[in-house]
């Protein structure tokens, strides 16, 4: 059998220059900014939005999402608490919001004010609406996680975190994230 060792180096050297770009190259920036003003990225909540306070939840603000995006959606969880905690679910924030206001208001038993407002989930407590850090013992991460979704979600009020996170499967464009901490 005869070897052909320059047409193998050949034939591989074409197989390499004609792959397609990598997909770094193709990939479109799918973040949003998330921020607040009453704590930095990393930086300690303020007892106000805590249960030793007000248990309040804070103003947040987030720039311009992608094009196509129909609504937004908000997680604010614990992952420091063992199994994971969530402290907050809303979906179906309209998609011209921009930020939600200080101390949110929900009427009724789970829905929220008014036409446009968002629909709010069930935290871990079993309660709809916000319920701020209160870690049992030690220094607590806080993940507030803003999805631009490009649908309307079919969850009627009162939804958890789970049953949120997989009517959002493949209708997320782009999201954000927001981390602070929290000791008693």
């Amino acid at each position: 059998m005869r070897s052909y060792p320059l047409l193998s180096v050949i034939m591989i050297l074409t197989a390499a220059c004609s792959s397609p770009a990598s997909s770094t190259e193709a990939v479109v920036s799918n973040q949003l900014t998330l921020t607040s003003e009453a704590f930095a990225n990393g930086g300690s909540i303020p007892s106000k939005y805590s249960c030793n306070g007000r248990d309040i939840s804070p103003a947040l603000a987030w720039g311009e999402p992608p094009a196509g995006t129909q609504s937004f959606a908000l997680l604010m969880d614990d992952p420091d608490a063992p199994g994971g905690w969530a402290h907050w679910v809303l979906y179906n924030i309209p998609a011209e919001a921009r930020g939600l206001p200080e101390d949110l208001a929900v009427t009724g038993k789970n829905v929220p004010e008014g036409q446009g407002k968002p629909f709010t989930g069930k935290n871990s407590w079993g309660d709809i609406g916000y319920g701020g850090p209160c870690p049992p013992s030690g220094t607590h991460r806080y993940f507030f996680k803003l999805y631009a979704l490009d649908e309307m979600v079919g969850l009627l009020p009162g939804a958890n975190k789970g049953e949120l996170l997989k009517a959002m499967e493949g209708h997320i464009l782009a999201q954000g994230e927001l981390v602070g901490t929290f000791s008693k």
